[in-house]
């Protein structure tokens, strides 16, 4: 029973999941407006219930100071993996209220809910696992799930991104697992911590666990959307059931940098190939700045400018990855500056999803030009989607400048000034166009009279994520000490 404790917010997920699809099987007895009831209120109430219960279990856990592993060592409840749980947890929610006028009509929704539930339990587990097989099995959970999300829309465009998905997504499987195996083959053991020894005895193999990082950097590179392995990105944001798009921009990107993080950090940091793989990933980190800033200049289309800038703010996240092993250890505030970004990252993007989502489904377009006048057509809503670029441009007061300036001064004092500068450079370029879709909204004619007003629920989750962006711009310390705790668990 401790053992099914330290995994209770995962197994709360996939048992309220479970409960969705059985209760789905037999609302079709209760009759035809019964039926039509539990689809608007039950499935996505059920699925609010699951997300909330998941995130009060994990607040509890750090409430009483619950710790310890699980499944023979496979699994670790600690700092790290709990600072995760929570903001998996509070993105759940998110994606919920997201959905539910999304959705409102369609047929599918127990397994959309579902699905979401599924793969954040997978997210969970992989900030924990610290067993390759574990991980893998994680990985698949997630995945797998978030394939069928990708595509549930079943038309044309959402298709494509599903199949796109899929097949790029089952390569980096493959890459994966090569580097698994390759460890495993090198250390003669599965476990992180049997890595870590190995790794850090073995300088005549130390070719071997190169290229092991390697194909690990490609593999997990694709959950975290980094250059070169983000060719899937723009589809697949474009043609996904944009809360699927929202989830998968902050959810499956947190997740595969607290996998790295796992590995490279506790499995491969303590031998003579850390600075290796920490060079790598400073490279990996200005090219996927670079390339996604400079390609989200020429993008009119809302979700594909936000795709290409989540390309972007990977390269912002490795900065937190590389500062940890470069120059003298910074592992608490390499990481710390990594997880913080992702907490404000998660406030940012929910926010501006949710806009795109409320402004997207009255004016039918995803255009940036459908965009133009709506301060008028709608002031909040213009209000909150400025706040959200600004925060993703890195412009105070908000929470996307102090964890650039966190994650910047960890380059820093890891004497990787270039990176910094890189990434200061880039921030800039991002101004154009973030600025450019607040410009539109507030100076051009609006191309039509009509009021755009958000629903209830989508009007909760916005002015949640906006108040979030701006308590931790004014007020980041709580969740930056909650972050360096987390960092600790790798000292």
């Amino acid at each position: 029973m401790e053992n099914v404790n330290l995994i209770g917010p995962q197994l709360l997920l996939m048992a309220v999941g479970g409960l969705l699809l059985i209760c789905d099987a037999f609302a079709g007895l209760l009759g035809a407006r019964r039926w039509m009831a539990w689809y608007v209120v039950g499935t996505p109430g059920l699925a609010l219930l699951g997300g909330l219960g998941s995130l009060l279990w994990a607040v509890a856990h750090a409430a009483t100071d619950t710790r310890g592993s699980a499944f023979f060592d496979t699994y670790v409840l600690d700092d790290f993996s709990l600072f995760f749980a929570v903001l998996f947890a509070g993105v759940v929610i998110a994606v919920v209220l997201f959905s539910v006028d999304y959705l409102r009509g369609n047929r599918h929704q127990a397994e959309y809910y579902a699905l979401v539930l599924a793969s954040a339990a997978g997210l969970m587990f992989l900030a924990g696992a610290r067993d390759l097989i574990a991980i893998f099995v994680a990985l698949e959970l997630t995945s797998i799930c978030q394939f069928i999300l990708a595509g549930f829309l079943k038309d044309d465009r959402s298709s494509e991104a599903g199949i796109k998905y899929l097949l790029l997504g089952a390569v980096a499987a493959a890459l994966t697992l090569y580097g698994m195996a390759l460890l495993f083959g090198l250390s003669g053991s599965t476990s992180l911590e049997g890595i870590a020894r190995a790794a850090a005895e073995a300088d005549d193999q130390r070719l071997g666990f190169v290229l092991a990082s390697v194909l690990l950097a490609a593999g997990l590179g694709f959950k975290m959307a980094i250059v070169p392995f983000q060719m899937w990105v723009p589809d697949v944001y474009q043609g996904a059931p944009t809360p699927v798009t929202g989830y998968l921009s902050v959810g499956s990107k947190a997740a595969g940098f607290a996998v790295a993080a796992r590995v490279f950090v506790e499995g491969l940091g303590q031998g003579a190939i850390a600075p290796d793989w920490a060079t790598m990933f400073a490279v990996l980190s200005v090219l996927s700045m670079t390339l996604g800033n400079v390609v989200a200049l020429v993008q009119n289309d809302i979700k594909r400018l936000l795709g290409y800038s989540s390309i972007a703010q990977a390269g912002y996240f490795l900065i937190g990855l590389a500062a940890v092993a470069a120059g003298e250890p910074q592992v608490e505030l390499g990481l710390g500056g990594l997880l913080f970004f992702a907490a404000s990252y998660a406030f940012t993007n929910l926010g501006a999803f949710a806009c795109v989502i409320a402004i997207s489904q009255r004016i039918r377009s995803d255009s940036i030009a459908d965009y133009t006048g709506m301060a008028r057509r709608s002031p909040l809503l213009a209000l909150a989607l400025t706040l959200c670029l600004v925060s993703l441009t890195g412009i105070p007061p908000t929470a996307g400048f102090v964890a650039k300036l966190y994650i910047f001064n960890a380059a820093v004092q890891a004497d990787l000034v270039w990176l910094a500068i890189a990434g200061v450079i880039n921030s800039v370029i991002s101004a154009y166009y973030y600025l450019r879709i607040v410009l539109n909204m507030y100076v051009g004619e609006p191309v039509s009279p009509e009021p755009v007003r958000p629903t209830p629920l989508l009007a909760v989750a916005t002015a949640a994520a906006v108040a979030g962006l701006l308590v931790l711009g004014v007020f980041p310390f709580p969740v930056i000490d909650a972050a360096e705790a987390a960092a600790r668990a790798f000292s």
